[in-house]
C-alpha cells in the first residue's frame, strides 16, 4: 500500500479544474527559487506563470498520455506502448511526423493514480462528446493526455490552399468520441473567444483557431472579392469556417505585444522588437 502525503492536501498545489478522471493542479508559488532566480520568479507570479500539472486518477479505466509526460504513477497501474507491430508503428509515426504529436502514445490503466511532469502552459480540459459526432480538431501540438476509449484520426485539409495559406498545415488531429481530452495551451481557458455556427461561417485573421469542430469546413478567401483590394485593405488572406460547430480562437499569438500593428503574426521584425522593449524595461527596473 502506497499512502501519499503533501500531495492532496498540498497548501501550494490548488485544484483548478476537473473533468472525467483529470485533475489539473496548479502550483501557486515557486518554492525553490535560487537568490538569482528570484526577480524572475517574482514577475513570473504576478503575471500568471505558473506550474501546473495533471493528474489522472485510474480506477479500472485508462488514459492516453503524450510520450514522455509521465511523472510519476502509484499503485496498479500499467503502462502499454500501444505499438501495433510494425505496420501499426509506421503508420503512428507517419501520423505523429504531419501533426506534431508523439508518434507513439503510452496508454495506462488499472489502479492507482498518474502525475504528468509539470508544464507553465495552461491546461484545458474538453468533454470530446460535446462536440459532436465527428469530434474536435486540434492545432499542432494540442494534446496531452485524454481517455483512452476516444478515437484518433488525422484530418486532412479539403483543398492545399487552407493548408498553404492558412497556417494551420495540410494535417491536424482530431479527437472522436465519449470522453475527456486534456489539451496544454499557451492561453489560458477564460481568455479563449467561443464560437457556436449554425449554419454559418466565422471569418479569422490568422491561425488564431486553436481547435474547432470537425464537422466545420476550413478554407483560406480573399477578404474581399479582388486579390488587389484585399491586399490594399490590409487584411489579405482569411482562414474561414462554415457549417454547424464549435471554435475556439486565441485572442491572440503568444510572443506578441501589439507594439505598432493590429496584425496577430510574430515576425522576426516584432519579435526583435519585442526583445528590445522587454529589455529596455528591464534596464529601467534594475539598472545596468
Amino acid at each position: 500500500m502506497v499512502t501519499l502525503n503533501n500531495v492532496f492536501n498540498n497548501e501550494n498545489m490548488t485544484c483548478i479544474a476537473s473533468g472525467g478522471p483529470f485533475y489539473v493542479y496548479e502550483h501557486q508559488n515557486d518554492l525553490s527559487v535560487s537568490p538569482y532566480a528570484a526577480p524572475d520568479a517574482y514577475f513570473m507570479k504576478e503575471m500568471n506563470v505558473k506550474k501546473r500539472q495533471v493528474l489522472a486518477q485510474l480506477n479500472g479505466n485508462a488514459v492516453k498520455v503524450q510520450a514522455g509526460a509521465m511523472q510519476w504513477t502509484t499503485g496498479a497501474v500499467d503502462m502499454n506502448a500501444d505499438v501495433g507491430g510494425v505496420g501499426g508503428f509506421f503508420s503512428k509515426a507517419v501520423k505523429g511526423a504531419v501533426t506534431g504529436e508523439s508518434a507513439v502514445k503510452p496508454i495506462y490503466t488499472g489502479q492507482g493514480f498518474l502525475m504528468l511532469e509539470p508544464t507553465y502552459n495552461h491546461i484545458i480540459l474538453e468533454d470530446i462528446g460535446q462536440w459532436g459526432p465527428q469530434g474536435i480538431v486540434l492545432d499542432d501540438g494540442l494534446f496531452l493526455a485524454c481517455d483512452a476509449g476516444l478515437q484518433e484520426k488525422v484530418v486532412r485539409r479539403q483543398n492545399v490552399s487552407s493548408a498553404l495559406l492558412g497556417g494551420e498545415g495540410l494535417f491536424n488531429l482530431s479527437l472522436i468520441g465519449q470522453g475527456m481530452a486534456v489539451l496544454e495551451t499557451p492561453v489560458p481557458r477564460q481568455e479563449l473567444f467561443e464560437f457556436v455556427l449554425q449554419d454559418d461561417v466565422v471569418k479569422i485573421d490568422g491561425n488564431m483557431a486553436i481547435a474547432w469542430s470537425g464537422s466545420l469546413q476550413f478554407t483560406v478567401e480573399k477578404s474581399t472579392k479582388s486579390l488587389i483590394g484585399s491586399g490594399l485593405s490590409g487584411e489579405g488572406l482569411l482562414n474561414v469556417y462554415r457549417g454547424t460547430g464549435r471554435i475556439l480562437m486565441a485572442p491572440t499569438i503568444a510572443g506578441t505585444m501589439g507594439l505598432n500593428t493590429n496584425g496577430p503574426e510574430q515576425t522576426t521584425a516584432n519579435a526583435g522588437q519585442s526583445a528590445t522593449l522587454a529589455s529596455t524595461i528591464t534596464s529601467s527596473i534594475f539598472g545596468n
